[in-house]
């Protein structure tokens, strides 16, 4: 008996049909000859941006006959491995690099082409404003092949990893103590089929010089390597707004990736990701001292969610360049593993959330199998990267790609218990979700989690107090520009910003230590997808366009996935509804036919700085643009 990715029969010839379709199209993925503007070149994508309908080539193809047509992996198992529990990277003697770090960019090592790659073309910054170099603490890592389990039920995975790993060792940093990181590129070889062995590691979302931020083309090659520099010092230290920095810009759970320009779904998809996160005297990671959130990493959990796919034949991960509107997976990963089990005391737990995509929009519930009927409430702390002003409860939290959001769970009422993490929410292509929320029980089920370890102290303190975290800076100041982006796709089938594609020129100067707003809206073109819309180096606030985070009766369940309450940072996949999103953010949702207006500082650094959609597919296909900040800015409403 045969299935396609919705778990419809086909027929043996149907099925033999797409898997030769599929593995023709991997033998061109693997060549390296296939983007979205070479099919349209071959004939290949249709002028509406579908697959043309070839023989041999298009079965598994999302022909726009209401089937995903994404990936129908093997048969797993679930809950029979797990959860990886990510380790700590640990900082090296900065003797032990060499070459020695230098603040100008070596370019006997690593020589800039223009053409090949790029490295690092410009000085650090930070030791021009005083902070120490090299940096305190310093890291070096490496990113190689390697082979990592999955499932017990698959083979090994050829991957590529850092220092071995996928997802990658968690950074643990301290505001107040910069950090320098070596990433060494040894990706030579054989791609196992798809993936560029060149890279640039962006980490989402720090204040981070634009040298050090992975803008997607400070690639560098196989053989090569590019020293980061991450001051950890918060927003506004060299600033007319907060000169000393601005306590209540802190951020906590960020995560880093590749960014390479044109391959980023394929290299993140390959395991090229892992966390970051950041400490200081108020978000200690001490449940006894500061804020008191449960200790890490005892209680203190970051969870990487994202969704791939397999060969049915052979069961390696595969990945399809020619579905162009979003790729969809079939097998849900959490920290590397596909529906992992986790077991837990009966007390607090912070767990940080991360949805890595790469085009999946995820509604996380706790969901009792054994009582469909009860909401299992938990509280939301944080919003991407930023502790909200106090906790919130909710029933469930809506991620984006790359949203992130920490949590508080109380299993103390739950001992004893078996619970899953449950995407609920209805997606059937790459384009965003459908708008339903499934049955409790009837979505995807992610992760199991069993309350069966013995009892221990609890130190943390209880969200239900509501405790009081940073407060949200104000939005009063007049902007100097607003700005308008309209995020579409043509007639051709290409992504565009305001009608135009992502190469190396900047469209707009932002002038240091000024106030923009962005207005931006989802074109008439692509009325049918959702883009999760980030903006590198300076979190925003949302002026207008979403609903607000704390629950409100005015927002109707068929609005906001699922009823009477909004939450998450614009839950409404409606849009153009008005509100303000009460919180921090780098990711927001633009939804079919949606807008909204952002408001943001930008302070402290220099460069180049990228925005683009962070499904992934749609940023490797050209839906992303360059802006730079300087001392000077122009005035371009419409860049």
């Amino acid at each position: 008996m045969y299935f396609n990715s919705l778990g419809e029969k086909v027929s043996r010839a149907r099925f033999k049909e797409m898997y030769n379709a599929f593995r023709n199209r991997q033998e061109l993925i693997k060549a390296g000859l296939m983007n979205r503007r070479s099919l349209i070149k071959l004939g290949l994508l249709s002028g509406t941006g579908y697959l043309m309908h070839k023989n041999g080539l298009s079965a598994w193809g999302w022909g726009g006959g209401g089937s995903s047509g994404q990936c129908a992996s093997p048969t797993t198992t679930p809950f029979s491995m797990n959860l990886p529990i990510l380790p700590v990277k640990q900082p090296v003697s900065v003797s032990s690099l060499s070459p020695a770090p230098q603040i100008n960019p070596n370019t006997a090592i690593n020589p800039s082409t223009g053409l090949a790659y790029e490295g690092r073309t410009r000085a650090h910054q930070a030791p021009a404003l005083g902070f120490p170099f090299p940096a305190p603490v310093v890291y070096q890592i490496t990113q190689k092949p390697a082979q990592v389990v999955m499932s017990n039920q698959l083979p090994p995975q050829p991957v590529w990893s850092f220092d071995g790993l996928s997802p990658g060792p968690t950074y643990v940093a301290q505001y107040g103590t910069p950090i320098l990181v070596r990433n060494v590129n040894a990706l030579a070889g054989d791609n196992s089929g798809f993936g560029l062995p060149s890279v640039t590691t962006h980490l989402h979302n720090a204040h981070t010089p634009s040298e050090s931020d992975g803008f997607p083309e400070d690639y560098f090659a196989a053989g090569q390597y590019y020293d980061q520099y991450y001051p950890n010092a918060y927003a506004g230290f060299n600033s007319t707004h907060k000169p000393n920095g601005d306590i209540d810009e802190a951020l906590s759970t960020l995560w880093y990736h590749d960014h390479r320009a044109g391959f980023t779904s394929q290299n993140v998809y390959k395991g090229l990701a892992g966390f970051f996160l950041l400490f200081n005297q108020f978000d200690t990671g001490n449940e006894t001292t500061g804020f008191r959130l449960p200790t890490f990493p005892d209680y203190d959990i970051p969870m990487m969610f994202g969704d791939r796919c397999f060969d049915p034949t052979t069961g390696i991960m595969a990945f399809d360049t020619f579905n162009l509107d979003g790729i969809l997976g079939d097998k849900f990963l959490v920290n590397g593993v596909i529906q992992p089990v986790l077991h837990v005391h009966p007390r607090r737990y912070r767990f940080r959330w991360l949805n890595s995509g790469p085009s999946r929009f995820l509604q996380v519930h706790l969901t009792d199998l054994s009582n469909l009927s009860t909401n299992n409430l938990f509280w939301q702390i944080s919003e991407d990267g930023n502790l909200l002003p106090k906790p919130v409860q909710v029933p469930a939290v809506a991620m984006g790609v790359a949203e992130r959001a920490d949590v508080i769970v109380d299993f103390s009422k739950f001992a004893g218990k078996t619970l899953y993490l449950e995407n609920r929410l209805e997606q059937t292509n790459g384009r965003g979700p459908t708008g339903k929320v499934l049955s409790a029980g009837q979505g995807n089920l992610m992760l199991k989690i069993v309350v069966d370890l013995p009892t221990v102290a609890d130190g943390s303190v209880d969200p239900a107090t509501l405790p009081a975290f940073y407060a949200l800076p104000s939005t009063n100041a007049t902007p100097r520009v607003q700005r308008s982006f309209k995020f579409d796709l043509t007639r051709n089938g290409e992504w565009t910003i305001n009608g135009a594609f992502f190469d190396s020129s900047p469209r707009f100067t932002v002038q240091q230590n000024s106030v923009e707003t962005w207005s931006l809206s989802n074109g008439w073109g692509s009325p049918e997808w959702s883009h999760p819309i980030h903006v590198h180096f300076e979190e925003f606030q949302i002026l207008q366009g979403a609903p607000g985070l704390y629950p409100d009766s005015r927002y109707s369940s068929s609005n906001n996935w699922g009823g009477g309450w909004s939450y998450g940072g614009g839950s409404n996949w409606g849009g153009g509804s008005t509100g303000t999103n009460l919180s921090r953010k780098d990711v927001v949702r633009l939804t079919s036919r949606g807008d909204v207006t952002l408001f943001f500082r930008f302070r402290d650094w220099l460069g180049r700085y990228a925005m683009h959609c962070h499904n992934v597919i749609h940023e490797d296909h050209a839906m992303m643009l360059r802006f730079d900040i300087a001392t000077t800015g122009d005035t371009n409403s419409r860049p």
